[in-house]
Formats: C-alpha cells, sequence, structure tokens
C-alpha cells in the first residue's frame, strides 16, 4: 500500500490514518466517494482561497458540496475570501489540483473544517496524491493542522 508524505507527516505525530487508492483518473469528488463505496458526506475536498488581503487560506468541505466563501469568510474573521487559480495551487502548496492536502503543504495555512465532519468518527481527505485518500479522524486532523471547525460549506449537493 502506498505512503504519501502527508501520511508519514501524520504518522510522526501518531495520528492514525490509513490509505485508499482509487483510480486517479477519476477527478470528480462525488464520483470518487461513490468509487470509495463512501457516503459522499464523509469524503472532503481541500479548497485554498485567498482574502481580499492576501492571506491564503484552507477550508476543508464534502467534496459534494460547495464552499460558502461569505461563511467562509466569516469563520476566518475576514471581509471576503476567492478562491485561487488553479495553476497557483501547487506553486503555493506543494499539491496538483485533485491531490492537495490539508497535511504537508509548502507552508502551514490557517486551515477550516466544515463541522459536518463531526458527525464521523472518521472522514476522507487527499493523501497528497491524485488516486489516494486517507481515511483519518476529523479531530486529529484539526488538531494536526491547528484547523478550527466551522459551518462552511452550502447546504446544496453540487458538482465538484
Amino acid at each position: 500500500m502506498i505512503k504519501t508524505n502527508a501520511m508519514r507527516l501524520l504518522d510522526a505525530k501518531k495520528v492514525h490514518n490509513v490509505p485508499h487508492e482509487y483510480d486517479a483518473e477519476i477527478t470528480d469528488g462525488c464520483k470518487v466517494a461513490d468509487t470509495l463505496g463512501e457516503p459522499r458526506e464523509r469524503v472532503f475536498k481541500t479548497l485554498v482561497t485567498e482574502s481580499g488581503k492576501g492571506e491564503h487560506l484552507v477550508f476543508v468541505v464534502p467534496v459534494c458540496r460547495e464552499l460558502d466563501l461569505k461563511a467562509a469568510a466569516r469563520a476566518a474573521d475576514v471581509k471576503s475570501v476567492a478562491m485561487i487559480k488553479q495553476k497557483e495551487l501547487e506553486p503555493l502548496t506543494g499539491y496538483v489540483h485533485g491531490g492537495c492536502s490539508p497535511v504537508g503543504m509548502k507552508k502551514r495555512f490557517r486551515t477550516f473544517i466544515d463541522e459536518s465532519a463531526g458527525a464521523f468518527d472518521t472522514i476522507f481527505v487527499s493523501a497528497g496524491k491524485r488516486g489516494v485518500q486517507m481515511e483519518v479522524s476529523p479531530v486529529g486532523l484539526a488538531s494536526f493542522c491547528g484547523a478550527a471547525f466551522a459551518p462552511i460549506a452550502t447546504h446544496e449537493e453540487g458538482g465538484e
């Protein structure tokens, strides 16, 4: 079974995680959840934004829901947030689109996890490589990332 840098970082801090591999060609988060045989609400995507003042912020939301930008700004106590351009993702985080993990970015950014994660003992997030998700406790993930839980996802299920 594969071991990514994100998983090694969690292991080093004794945060239990379990890898789950899938076809790396699948890029739609909803399809990833379906392929893993997991409820879509339990599989999360990592989104990187920029505040109006240029601060980068990370938000972790269920794959079939969208980030509520106003709620995200409230959670981060900033005036506004906007998604970064896809071409900015890898230079900023070290991760490619479809393989962005909240664990192990080049820099540590303020991170927020949708409060819905608290309904589960474990959730799935990218392990930092397309085709690999890691199952981890939301509390363990938040502790490792210094993340706060907040209501940041839209309520409607949407695509990715």
